[in-house]
């Protein structure tokens, strides 16, 4: 009976551990994380600020751009595997609160550009796993939301960097596998922007920057973007950094 019960137990946790991992897989059109590869480990310049990037695929796929174009200005990080050769996705707020501290670190941030809504909007099943059906929940409801985002507020603020909140990205319409609806961005952006407010924290509007030129930058039916959408954003994103390290 022993060991028949130590079975059943070995095989549940295996089948949770196979659900997390599907999950946490990567989208349709995240092309950017699922490329692993030395290219994401560096070797910082101790003599430069630091500066971390914490966000979803949509960041992911701007990161490495972002370096670049800061280069010789800043050591320009982001959550990574464990051994450094592949992007960590942020995902939504919920996994922000548990995680935060970690992807944090002991390291002197001088600039924090931050990001979370994609996720938290998606439809998801009891368990956990992306769903295309509207009678599915969210991941996190705009007041979950909102509650995550303003905890999470609090431990970036307590680092003394300059901090950065980028506005969530739109949703094309269409878009399945999972569901997100092209008005939510909207909800959770609003309720973000008063929460930066309060907070005294810069926005860089991405959603408003990306929306008259969709189609040009965005895949279709899809929240990720072509590489020149992904280098438009890094575009954006750099300067956005560069203007708080440069006290502006």
């Amino acid at each position: 009976m022993h060991r028949s019960w130590s079975r059943l137990s070995m095989s549940v946790i295996c089948c949770c551990c196979v659900i997390a991992q599907l999950s946490m897989a990567a989208e349709s059109g995240s092309i950017a994380e699922k490329k692993k590869g030395e290219h994401w480990l560096f070797v910082p310049d101790p003599k430069l600020p630091n500066v971390l990037i914490i966000g979803d695929s949509i960041s992911i796929g701007y990161t490495l751009e972002v370096r670049k174009l800061l280069a010789g200005k800043a050591n320009v990080f982001r959550p990574t595997s464990k051994d450094g050769k592949g992007p960590e996705n942020c995902s939504g707020t919920t996994a922000g609160v548990q995680n935060v501290d970690r992807w944090l670190g002991n390291t002197k941030w001088a600039v924090i550009h931050f990001n979370w809504g994609l996720h938290d909007l998606k439809h998801v099943t009891k368990d956990g796993k992306p769903s295309s059906e509207e009678s599915d929940p969210v991941q996190a409801t705009v007041e979950q939301y909102s509650k995550n985002l303003e905890e999470i507020v609090k431990k970036l603020k307590a680092t003394g960097a300059k901090l950065i909140f980028a506005t969530t990205t739109p949703v094309v319409p269409g878009t399945k596998s999972p569901l997100r609806e092209p008005e939510a961005p909207g909800k959770y952006n609003e309720a973000a922007v008063k929460i930066m407010a309060a907070n005294g924290i810069k926005v860089n509007d991405l959603y408003g920057f990306v929306l008259p030129q969709i189609e040009k930058l965005q895949l279709p039916k899809n929240v990720h973007f072509k590489p020149e959408g992904s280098k438009a954003l890094a575009e954006q994103v750099a300067k956005a950094i560069d203007e708080a390290l440069s006290g502006k």
